[in-house]
């Protein structure tokens, strides 16, 4: 997953609430008349009153005074009182908070009824001026939080409206939320957005035990998937790799494999089917001067025929399964006679018939696995040739290295010539094939889906990362000396002492 700076925290945010200064005036009015009307309160202790500074954990006490001073303070408390009235009427009036000269002489007259002395006003006769408890700007809207709740969170302070989704563009108001570089998600919008589903199921890939996400990838294709689908039956392309979804059902061959609609739609079936392609390919080896003379039979069988045979035959096979074969001995075959039906998820009325293999030389017949897109039976006849026209030339006892890499090595080029766009093998094989252009029909690029493009890049990349001893190193053995020697060099190499030029 996109690694991204990911942060989930647990209460964020701080709740609070600005108090209006209307409010805080209506009640330091009240509290005035209160003292006028009650007298001293809880407030007097011993000739010393409290009064607040500011904030209302601040206090400081004032010298004691005496029953006139109190007497005079009170009055001075109700002048104060009338003036904070009179600032507020203002502020209505004029859109601004101070004493007018109507206000100053209003309250002179009052003063003057009550004992004809002017009262002794301690406070600055500038307007007054009231701000809020904090100066808050909000992380969103950018304008002043005022009244009212806010929160606090990212370090910043947020009307609770505007603190929103990232996503979804709606208000957060729960306790915990995603963070993803500087942008706030819902929990569960981030998770959707960011956290993998896997490709077969279409869940959220769970935690394993340190919980951490752990999941299985297709090092081709990229199909993400839940561990646990390697051991709950999920059907496997035997073409692709891939694995079957719930949204899409695979085609079951009957004899333990399945195949995904993608390469269904290329698949070849029965063997008269196969027969034009067996031409291409034959071709195709004609085309590189490696032209093979004798009719050699080709069948496409079942898995089970293909393993029949493969126990009579002597060599390596390529394991865990076994795609092709070029026999040696004489056998009796069961061949697909007939395109089977497909029906709903599986194939119908299969018919085969068996065919009795007489052998005319050194090789008796080629089989391949039916079932398989175009492009991998192409490639799989064309390595299974490479290993007629070595015996057929008189190639004998090569390694396994050494044999099954530069068939490797024709059957990858083989996939260039048809997946890829140019010329398939101009450079590798310069020394040995013609450099004039040739009538085959392998050559004669016909269009492709993107599809069948992308399986073909596939099965190049089986070829090239084979991690067997034989496959894999031999071929990447067989395309490093075909690269720096050419293929007719190489070949003559191999004849002669059996080994890849170095």
């Amino acid at each position: 997953m996109a690694s991204s700076d990911v942060s989930h925290l647990s209460q964020p945010c701080i709740y609070g609430q600005m108090e209006s200064a209307h409010n805080q005036r209506k009640s330091g009015f009240m509290k005035w008349f209160s003292k006028l009307f009650k007298g001293p309160g809880r407030g007097t202790t011993n000739g010393r009153r409290s009064e607040v500074a500011g904030e209302e954990n601040m206090f400081w006490h004032g010298p004691s005074r005496s029953m006139d001073d109190r007497s005079r303070a009170e009055n001075e408390d109700l002048d104060h009182a009338i003036a904070l009235s009179l600032a507020e009427d203002a502020k209505r009036r004029n859109g601004h908070i101070g004493r007018g000269h109507e206000d100053e002489n209003f309250s002179r007259a009052i003063d003057e009824s009550q004992g004809g002395m002017p009262s002794f006003c301690p406070y600055n006769t500038n307007p007054i001026q009231f701000l809020p408890r904090g100066f808050r700007l909000c992380g969103g809207c950018k304008q002043e939080i005022g009244c009212g709740h806010y929160l606090s969170c990212m370090g910043t302070f947020w009307h609770p409206q505007c603190f929103r989704c990232y996503s979804c563009a709606q208000p957060i108001s729960e306790t915990e939320f995603s963070l993803s570089g500087s942008y706030p998600y819902h929990k569960k919008c981030y998770k959707e957005l960011h956290h993998p589903k896997c490709d077969i199921c279409n869940q959220f890939i769970p935690t394993n035990l340190s919980g951490l996400i752990e999941y299985r990838a297709h090092p081709f294709w990229g199909q993400k998937y839940c561990p646990s689908h390697e051991h709950d039956s999920t059907p496997r392309c035997c073409s692709c790799e891939r694995m079957e979804s719930r949204s899409a059902r695979y085609i079951a061959l009957g004899d333990g494999r399945s195949l995904c609609l993608e390469c269904l739609d290329s698949a070849i079936m029965d063997t008269g089917e196969c027969q034009s392609l067996y031409h291409d390919i034959r071709d195709f080896y004609e085309g590189m001067y490696m032209k093979i003379d004798q009719q050699i039979p080709m069948l496409l069988v079942e898995r089970q025929a293909l393993n029949e045979a493969m126990e009579g035959e002597r060599g390596p096979h390529h394991m865990p399964e076994t795609r092709g074969l070029c026999l040696s001995e004489e056998q009796t075959v069961s061949s697909i006679l007939k395109k089977p039906r497909i029906g709903k998820n599986r194939i119908l009325d299969m018919r085969t018939y068996p065919q009795k293999l007489t052998r005319r030389c050194e090789v008796t017949a080629i089989l391949v696995l039916y079932g398989l897109p175009r492009l991998l039976t192409g490639s799989i006849l064309t390595h299974e040739l490479m290993h007629g026209w070595l015996r057929l030339k008189g190639y004998r006892n090569l390694s396994p290295e050494v044999e099954e890499g530069i068939c490797q090595l024709l059957s990858h080029m083989w996939l260039e010539s048809e997946a890829m766009s140019g010329p398939s093998f101009a450079a590798s094989s310069s020394n040995y094939a013609s450099s004039s252009s040739t009538s085959s029909s392998s050559y004669k690029k016909v269009g492709k889906s993107e599809t069948e493009k992308k399986l073909g890049e596939f099965f190049m990349h089986q070829i090239a990362h084979d991690i067997s001893p034989a496959y894999g190193e031999g071929f990447r053995m067989a395309h490093a000396a075909v690269n720096r020697f050419g293929l007719r060099r190489t070949l003559d190499h191999i004849r002669y002492t059996g080994r890849f030029p170095i």
